[in-house]
């Protein structure tokens, strides 16, 4: 600032030097010329120097009005000081996550034939035995028909063997002999008619058709894909936790603590109306990402949540009798937090502390405070270390009250 003034007031020096010159040099080198335009000139010139010289002054007396009203404001004005405030604070950790079906298969044909029959539509809801596809089969009705026919003639031969040794004609031996041979025709019949079943595919749980993948009429061939079932009645909801999330999580459950509320945040930014519990968390690490994978289990009774959407877990977590302080009252250092604190002596000490975790307006401190010290709200700008203030206490549940109006 000195330089700008010391610049100016040397140009003010000059202009008001040449100006003197000037007229004294009209009137001791010019007389003896006589010319009057030039003296008109000159006088021309004199009064511009005057206007500049009149400006610069005003421009420089304005300056220092306004600098020294504001250093006279900034001399007046007080700190403001408060204290932290111990509460329970809940903390909210948002985590992206899928959501699935707690059961979802692929529903295949078990056998070759042709689609005879669709019983269900795509979106519609069925009931555990429900028949959904319906397969003509090209051999297994005439094998079944073959078998039974066996199995038929094998009990005629066993029954007219065993009325033969009831009269003694024939041995034990052979008796037992037609006996396995019925056996026999009877598991033949009993497994084409198991073949033969397999080509009315039912549903194996509750759930909801998803795409239908063959058409009436297609020939279908053993494993081809029909569609897909899924239960929706419980939606299993999975996402990674970072491992120092992971070992808090662990700590609260080694502690005996009630289980955490988790909330689920839908695409649109709607909450999902029920209330999820975690059911899982996977063996290993992954290395890659240094995360782990948990699993929140929600009921769904409405339906309204389909396998494979998305989402956010909203976890929370509550703090009892947490340290927390403004945000504005903190000022950062190369990557450290620091505040200013106020001792007995009204002297005010940079101390470092050390955030727990940051909410929309506050920190939760993990060290470096407690509720009995005083620290800078307002003015954290103004002093310096070591410097004795003027300040004005304000109780810190004022201080922490709508904290986005007061911003500094």
């Amino acid at each position: 600032m000195r330089r700008p003034v010391t610049t100016m007031m040397l140009v003010v020096a000059l202009i008001s030097g040449g100006v003197l010159a000037s007229n004294k040099m009209r009137l001791d080198i010019l007389r003896p010329l006589n010319t009057p335009k030039i003296y008109v000139y000159l006088d021309y010139i004199g009064t511009r120097a005057k206007q500049m010289k009149g400006y610069i002054l005003g421009q420089l007396e304005s300056y220092f009005h306004k600098h020294k009203e504001e250093e006279s404001h900034q001399e007046h004005q007080k700190i403001v000081v408060t204290s932290p405030e111990a509460k329970d604070v809940i903390i909210t950790q948002p985590y992206v996550c899928q959501i699935h079906s707690q059961r979802h298969i692929e529903v295949r044909a078990l056998e070759d034939g042709y689609l005879e029959e669709i019983l269900v539509k795509e979106g519609q809801a069925v009931k555990k035995g429900d028949l959904m596809f319906k397969i003509k089969p090209t051999l297994y009705k005439a094998k079944l028909d073959a078998e039974k026919a066996e199995a038929q003639f094998a009990q005629r031969e066993f029954d007219n063997t065993k009325l033969l040794f009831e009269q003694k004609v024939v041995y034990a031996n052979e008796l037992a002999l037609f006996q396995a041979k019925l056996a026999k025709a009877q598991a033949k019949a009993e497994l084409a008619q198991a073949e033969l079943n397999f080509t009315n595919v039912t549903a194996p749980f509750d759930g909801i058709v998803d795409q239908l993948h063959e058409q009436l009429g297609s020939l279908i061939k053993e494993r081809d894909m029909l569609t897909t079932l899924s239960d929706n009645s419980v939606m299993w909801v999975y996402f990674n936790v970072p491992e120092a999330k992971y070992l808090e999580y662990m700590a609260d459950v080694d502690q005996d603590k009630e289980d955490r509320q988790i909330e689920l945040v839908l695409a649109n930014g709607s909450k999902f109306p029920e209330i999820g519990k975690i059911a899982a968390i996977e063996a290993k690490f992954n290395n890659e990402t240094g995360n782990i994978p948990f699993r929140a289990d929600f009921p769904n009774p409405k339906g309204l949540l389909r396998h494979g959407q998305t989402g956010t877990v909203l976890i929370d977590r509550t703090f009892n009798n947490a340290i927390v302080i403004p945000q504005r009252a903190t000022f950062e250092i190369l990557d450290k937090l620091y505040v200013y604190v106020v001792d007995k002596d009204d002297v005010v000490h940079q101390r470092e502390i050390v955030k727990q975790h940051e909410m929309d307006d506050i920190f939760v401190i993990e060290k470096g405070l407690d509720v009995n010290d005083k620290i800078v709200l307002e003015g954290v700008r103004q002093v310096r270390d070591g410097e004795k203030v003027e300040y004005e206490f304000r109780k810190p549940e004022e201080a922490l009250a709508n904290q986005k109006n007061h911003a500094e």
